[in-house]
């Protein structure tokens, strides 16, 4: 598939081959959903918490006597139907990672590439680098038309990415940082003629994943 190329200023810069298998696969909604899912749990801190019967203070002596009271038998002040008892199967610190197949994350990415192919969003940039002021970088984003773009490219620009750091809903990542939940959550896919270059290489196994913290996939 050939698609143009064009600069941030929107000038026309050339084409480039778009491979079939990666961008114009069938998009997996039930796919997309899970690795999705995936992400957003192993980003979860985990560090919800509340005091169980053991945990609460206060003593444990018996409050009143087993029998002749009148009252329901109790063993603890500390139990969990007291105010100032404990809480019974409450949340503990833990982690909400798991597991997700390699397979399963790379049909992820090509459907969520290949679905922004058919939304006609994913647009072919020559390069991001250069400019470092955001008052500059942000004047050429609104008259691409973007309100909401990822921009993906072999390696982030330090001064761009300073510059991108500023503006509403306009984000850059690595290549190796690409994935599922940030493209769909971005209405433009911007990619570089370099990170073009490395998903592919990514997608055809050459190059590792990042860890799943953007992934952060």
């Amino acid at each position: 598939m050939q698609v143009d190329i064009i600069t941030l200023e929107n000038a026309p810069a050339g084409t480039a081959e778009l491979p079939d298998e990666f961008f114009a696969a069938a998009p997996r909604q039930d796919i997309m959903a899970r690795v999705v899912h995936w992400q957003l749990s192993k980003r979860r801190a985990g560090t919800h918490k509340v005091k169980g019967v053991s945990e609460v203070s206060g003593t444990t002596k018996k409050p009143y006597k087993q029998k002749g009271t009148g009252n329901a038998r109790q063993g603890s002040l500390r139990s969990v139907q007291f105010r100032t008892g404990g809480v019974a199967h409450g949340p503990v610190v833990r982690s909400h990672e798991y597991s997700l197949n390699k397979k399963v994350r790379r049909l992820g990415l090509i459907s969520a590439l290949s679905q922004k192919v058919a939304e006609k969003k994913l647009v072919v940039i020559s390069g991001a680098g250069g400019d470092t002021k955001t008052n500059a970088l942000a004047k050429k984003i609104k008259a691409l038309g973007w309100s909401s773009a990822l921009i993906i490219d072999g390696a982030v620009d330090e001064g761009f990415g300073r510059a991108v750091r500023n503006l509403h809903m306009v984000d850059v990542l690595p290549t190796v940082g690409a994935n599922v939940y940030d493209i769909l959550r971005h209405d433009v896919l911007a990619i570089t003629t370099a990170g073009l270059e490395g998903l592919k290489a990514r997608l055809n196994g050459k190059v590792a994943e990042a860890p799943a913290a953007g992934e952060a996939a």
